[in-house]
């Protein structure tokens, strides 16, 4: 379920969730970064950097209620180290790819309408009807700035 860009108290109480400070103050954070993918962790060091009391507990509940409501889709995306880690981004309604850096984690979202029409055909010749998929392929970013880059 997308929801418009300025989130109200209705707009959450439309899907069945009471507007509390922590929810409104969450789902403001992911429409001021519409687009950027956030685990946890990440939603809360970036709040409490705003001087947001919001502790880490509250913080993946509040993910989990959004992501069971729609209002947040949840991919899980590995490392080269062996780590897993959720993320979450805004639901804004458009299917979409991934492509994750296996040094510093970093998302890169894509739409390739070739990669889309392979997948179904390939779902087809298998005898199935594509009903959903979820893409994610990994590398090293080639950014300057990745945080982990070898040296």
């Amino acid at each position: 379920m997308a929801m418009n860009q300025n989130p109200t108290t209705a707009d959450l109480r439309d899907i069945g969730l009471k507007a509390t400070g922590p929810r409104m103050k969450i789902l403001d954070f992911f429409h001021q970064n519409s687009g950027t993918h956030f685990s946890a962790e990440d939603v809360h060091v970036a709040l409490a950097k705003d001087d947001q009391e919001i502790g880490l507990a509250t913080v993946y509940r509040v993910l989990t209620q959004f992501e069971q409501a729609g209002l947040l889709l949840r991919s899980h995306f590995e490392s080269s180290k062996g780590d897993s880690r959720a993320i979450y981004e805004l639901n804004e309604g458009q299917h979409h790819d991934h492509l994750v850096c296996l040094d510093c984690g970093h998302v890169e979202e894509f739409v390739d309408e070739a990669i889309e029409k392979r997948q179904r055909d390939i779902a087809k010749n298998l005898g199935f009807k594509l009903q959903e998929h979820s893409l994610a392929m990994y590398g090293q970013c080639l950014k300057k700035n990745c945080r982990n880059k070898q040296k």
